[in-house]
């Protein structure tokens, strides 16, 4: 299983964490994606299938102190502006991390 973190624009928002199966994190993060935003994962599958792969999903709440890794990260009520292109979390503006994370993500790029 993988945990999904759900960061949503709202007030009242959790950013709680959810367990995906390998199949369906494959579906909301396609080609080594970490990041995706709702409006582009049912643009891309189809309301209809993006509510056959996030129904189950919800039924998986995990804590944050259980989780074993933070896998992916899916935006509901955001800009594109606020993730890189890539949607990869490696690919940050570098005007937008610091140092260290800066020497990280330029070891995993490519």
């Amino acid at each position: 299983m993988k945990n999904i973190q759900i960061i949503d624009g709202a007030s009242n928002a959790t950013y709680s964490l959810f367990q995906a199966t390998d199949a369906e994190f494959a579906a909301i993060f396609p080609d080594g994606h970490d990041m995706e935003i709702i409006e582009d994962l049912i643009a891309r599958l189809g309301d209809e299938e993006a509510t056959r792969v996030l129904t189950p999903i919800w039924n998986r709440p995990i804590l944050k102190r259980d989780a074993l890794g933070l896998h992916g990260t899916l935006f509901y009520d955001n800009e594109r502006r606020r993730i890189p292109a890539s949607k990869r979390e490696v690919d940050w503006d570098e005007r937008s991390i610091n140092p260290a994370q800066r020497e990280l993500f330029s070891a995993h790029r490519g």
